[in-house]
């Protein structure tokens, strides 16, 4: 059976009264928000880079296999496999987080709290097989191990041509347009690094799933060769950059690189809407700066003279082992001093990139860098909770909830501004204030309206669209009906007037 070739891609490298206690962040389950997206973890400092790369690959594992284009001749102790869970945790550690606020008494004591708290296989047989036609085709087999799960080879190539008929041959099914996405890496003198499952030193490794793959090379460039792994996709498609540098963020060089909007207050009850708030909240910034946007989800000095590593955080920042798993080449190993002290020395920081992309929107491989910014960053939205307030015993209550009125609407604008949806069937949420202060709700107000033309709540009336429309029909139907009538009119008009 031939095995489905995933062309991957590879790095070269608030008023007063409405104070609040200490946050808490929300877990919103163990579900990622976006469940496709690929993941690739980049470690760079200097010239020397490793990448680490989590396919999201969903089949049979004996149709799994990778072609990668890479800038020199690997060698076996250049290629390791690693456990999935490091991408888990950075995951968690750096992805868009829900956290919650309570509102203070009005009329009761102040406390204040400083920290922020948690919730929360090719045999030697058929390679000999097959020489004399590599040769024929330009394909040359550089280097060939078996690392974890994976038979590895690694190929130099004269031509697309060539190398695409290589793989065919032996029993790799590429994509169509795969010749054409070769050539400017075959152009470049780039060698590729070619993977697929040994069925039987995984199932020696007792392995139900894929492991991620870390390789570690040398290159001037700092890339991401994304137009290869647009050969055999299906429209755009979301990967996840975990960067680990020294001195600053990463940021793209050929695309723009903007942040994600962040501290937003919204409703209390997006707690179990928050993925899919997130969802169409990115959508829209994707659509917003067309389409070929490089976005900055999370930025953190991780340097271990920085004891504030998140605020707050979702997890426990990574350990030195977990930094090793990740590729952190330059991470050296320490005992911790105090309880927030880092098990690891030295300057790191940590940036989180997410990049939407197809052929359409992104012709050029990313290009990256290393800035000095090491400013704080994180995509964060904020609940922020009222308390119940008896307003004949609080001389504070009244006005304590006309501001908690104002927030919340100001909570469903701003909802409604990020994400595009319609709000309208969110009005119990201002709602339950309003009856608290004895208004008249918000939904009678808004959908009865004024006389045609005018709302007496904050929203606007819908039937005016529809009365313009109605009325601009009717006059049309008039002028027609009326018109042997009109134009002997109409021309006695213009004669007096021209």
């Amino acid at each position: 059976m031939k095995k489905k070739v995933i062309l991957v891609l590879l790095v070269f490298i608030m008023l007063p009264i409405l104070q609040s206690f200490c946050g808490f962040y929300v877990s919103t389950g163990d579900t990622k928000i976006f469940n496709q997206a690929s993941e690739v973890i980049l470690v760079r400092d200097g010239n020397k880079n490793t990448v680490t790369m989590n396919s999201d690959f969903k089949g049979d594992v004996k149709d799994f296999a990778i072609v990668i284009p890479v800038p020199t001749v690997l060698k076996e102790s250049d290629i390791k496999v690693v456990r999935k869970d490091i991408f888990n945790k950075l995951n968690k550690y750096s992805e868009p987080r829900l956290v919650e606020y309570y509102d203070e008494h009005p009329c009761q004591p102040k406390y204040r709290y400083d920290d922020m708290m948690v919730m929360e296989s090719v045999s030697a047989n058929s390679i000999k097989m097959v020489t004399k036609k590599e040769k024929d085709l330009g394909v040359t087999i550089e280097a060939k191990y078996t690392v974890g799960e994976y038979d590895i080879l690694i190929l130099s190539a004269k031509e697309s041509t060539g190398l695409k008929t290589w793989l065919l041959q032996n029993d790799y099914k590429i994509p169509a347009k795969a010749e054409e996405v070769l050539e400017p890496y075959i152009k470049s003198k780039m060698n590729f690094f070619v993977v697929k499952v040994n069925l039987a030193e995984m199932k020696k490794l007792g392995r139900n799933e894929l492991s991620p793959i870390q390789i570690s090379f040398e290159s001037e460039k700092f890339m991401l060769p994304i137009r290869l792994g647009m050969a055999n996709a299906n429209g755009a498609q979301d990967l996840i950059i975990y960067a680990f540098t020294k001195n600053g963020r990463v940021e793209s060089t050929n695309y723009r690189t903007v942040k994600i909007p962040t501290d937003k207050n919204i409703p209390t009850f997006m707690r179990e809407k928050f993925q899919n708030f997130y969802q169409d909240m990115f959508s829209k910034q994707y659509k917003k700066y067309g389409k070929n946007a490089v976005f900055t989800e999370y930025a953190w000095d991780l340097s271990s003279h920085n004891y504030q590593k998140c605020d707050p955080c979702s997890t426990t920042p990574p350990s030195y082992a977990e930094l090793k798993d990740a590729g952190v080449f330059f991470a050296n190993y320490r005992t911790p001093e105090g309880w927030q002290g880092s098990d690891y020395e030295g300057n790191l920081f940590f940036t989180r990139l997410h990049v939407r992309y197809d052929r359409a929107n992104f012709p050029m491989d990313l290009q990256f860098q290393e800035t000095m910014d090491q400013q704080s960053f994180q995509g964060r939205y904020i609940m922020q909770h009222s308390v119940n307030v008896d307003m004949e015993t609080c001389s504070e209550g009244r006005r304590y909830y006309n501001d908690v009125l104002n927030r919340r609407e100001n909570e469903l604008e701003t909802l409604a501004n990020l994400t595009n949806w319609d709000t309208d069937s969110y009005d119990d949420y201002t709602n339950e204030i309003r009856t608290k202060l004895g208004y008249k709700n918000a939904k009678s107000d808004t959908k009865k309206g004024g006389l045609f033309f005018f709302s007496k709540g904050n929203k606007p009336n819908k039937t005016l669209p529809i009365l313009l429309q109605l009325s601009g029909f009717a006059l049309i139907a008039f002028l027609i009906y009326k018109r042997k009538t009109l134009l002997p009119k109409l021309a006695v008009v213009k004669n007096f007037l021209f």
